[in-house]
């Protein structure tokens, strides 16, 4: 049977710089399309934006061949297995855009691969039905919740159903927080995962300033975590840490 086609962006090796796993040697695999707004996004990821897609030569090298787009998911696994057996890694990132978008593939790239790297997925935390379609090879979920003051619509629905489904996985929950970030909003948001995840780790991001998003001051990040700290059982501050050490 032929393997199914995928626009990719990038695939690389680099250190994991956002949440729980902060530090640790990852396998990123980089998808075209989101189906988000969000006004920080600083990711080209346009579906048919990208006719190749960037594939680095070897793990951590910095180094990139173009490779025609869509690629196989024979062809992306063969990538992270060449990346992993040079370097040990931690997970493969599936990242974007929004991966879950993409979930039949994710399945068919594990049903490729020939090691058994953990499947970890950064994503928006709106697509609750796709996650159910691959939650059993999926190990860590890094969701994000997306607050009304940064996208053109609420997700609040959306972010229950997709917690409910992943509450049983090594999920971990980030909430970008910015100087527009209002109380309300992300009082609401706390009080969401106190009703459907209290036991996941809670991360607030400070973010990385990028398209007209003002950063939050530290008086603002410490209110904050003290008011998640009322309400859940670990809450940590965790800002963007590869852009500060140059990784990509």
């Amino acid at each position: 049977m032929a393997s199914s086609m995928e626009n990719i962006i990038e695939i690389f090796s680099s250190i994991q710089g956002e949440g729980k796993y902060v530090g640790c040697r990852q396998v990123f695999v980089r998808f075209e399309g989101c189906n988000l707004d969000c006004a920080y996004c600083d990711t080209e990821n346009a579906p048919g934006m990208h006719p190749y897609a960037d594939v680095e030569t070897h793990a951590g090298s910095r180094a990139f061949e173009k490779r025609q787009n869509p690629l196989s998911a024979a062809d992306v696994a063969a990538a992270i297995d060449a990346m992993h057996a040079e370097v040990p890694h931690q997970a493969v990132s599936f990242t974007g855009g929004e991966p879950l978008l993409h979930a039949p593939f994710i399945r068919e790239v594990r049903n490729h691969l020939a090691s058994s790297l953990p499947f970890m997925l950064e994503t928006n935390g709106t697509l609750a039905s796709q996650l159910a379609s691959i939650l059993d090879i999926t190990d860590i979920i890094s969701m994000d919740i997306k607050l009304p003051s940064i996208v053109s619509k609420p997700q609040w629905d959306a972010h229950r159903a997709f917690l409910r489904t992943a509450r049983g996985k090594d999920l971990y929950i980030k909430l970008v927080v910015a100087e527009e970030t209002t109380r309300e909003e992300f009082e609401k948001a706390v009080q969401l995962v106190s009703e459907e995840a209290p036991d996941a780790l809670f991360i607030i991001q400070p973010v990385t300033p990028y398209g007209g998003c003002k950063a939050a001051s530290p008086e603002k990040i410490l209110e904050c975590q003290n008011y998640a700290l009322s309400q859940l059982h670990d809450v940590r501050v965790i800002p963007q840490t590869h852009k500060m050490i140059g990784q990509i």
